[in-house]
């Protein structure tokens, strides 16, 4: 059984509770995504700017599904999240062991300069996680994962769009009412979050940290609309650095090093 989650914010208690309820198996999470659908369309927007040497963190890394993924491709992958439940069952999902999992806090600074202090510089794999947080505790998460950066990592963030909440608007007000996954989510008083397409790069500049790369991509969900088409969010991606790191890539090992074989 996996341990309770040490802490007690209302958030907290939420995702604690959401991760002993989800089913257990692939794609029962309306996020949980196959990488093939997530990290994997991900990992050409990023790679070219992270530096190979460094760790990678995949900050609100739930069940792990991405994390393990990830640890395929880096030397070291640590994935953290709020809910105990949720790193117990990445910890019993991983079992080879590639990568690490820990229940840690996000707004935490003396957690993260901590983690730090350990890591050293490291690069952070954020997918979908601000748009949920409370607004106070976005700043805070921004500013604790530029301390995680230090002056050679890069953060890796894709959030939601603007006109996401149209699309999660028509979803929760179905006539059939919002499909299975997304009401279980709701059912635990998690909703996503408002956010103009403006606020991530805003957050990240208070921090003295530059956008390196941007676009917009779909993030694709496991849940499917009446016709059989799978339901996508759209989302703004970005890559940022220290602002007085370097903005050119990093050159990366020869072809195949370090690389699952392609699927």
């Amino acid at each position: 059984m996996s341990a309770a989650s040490p802490f007690t914010s209302p958030s907290a208690q939420a995702w604690e509770g959401f991760w002993r309820a989800a089913p257990t198996g692939a794609g029962e999470v309306f996020w949980d995504a196959d990488p093939a659908l997530a990290v994997q369309l991900h990992l050409p927007l990023f790679e070219g700017h992270f530096d190979p040497g460094l760790p990678v963190v995949d900050l609100g890394c739930g069940n792990g599904t991405q994390t393990r993924h990830l640890a395929g491709r880096y030397a070291r992958v640590v994935g953290i999240d709020l809910a105990g439940a949720a790193i117990g069952r990445a910890r019993a999902e991983d079992v080879h062991g590639t990568a690490d999992f820990r229940c840690l806090d996000a707004t935490d600074p003396d957690a993260m300069r901590a983690l730090h202090a350990e890591l050293g510089d490291a690069h952070l794999y954020l997918r979908g996680v601000l748009h949920q947080c409370a607004p106070g505790d976005r700043a805070r998460i921004v500013a604790n994962i530029a301390v995680l950066l230090g002056t050679r990592g890069r953060v890796f963030a894709v959030e939601p769009a603007a006109a996401a909440k149209d699309v999660l608007r028509s979803l929760a007000q179905s006539p059939a009412g919002p499909p299975a996954k997304l009401r279980a989510v709701l059912s635990h008083g998690i909703s996503p979050g408002d956010m103009a397409d403006t606020a991530v790069p805003g957050l990240l500049a208070a921090q003295g940290l530059r956008v390196v790369a941007s676009g917009r991509l779909p993030l694709a969900t496991t849940e499917y609309r009446p016709d059989g088409s799978r339901i996508e969010i759209p989302t703004n991606w970005l890559v940022a650095a220290a602002a007085g790191g370097s903005a050119e890539p990093v050159r990366r090992p020869g072809p195949g090093a370090g690389r699952l074989p392609s699927r």
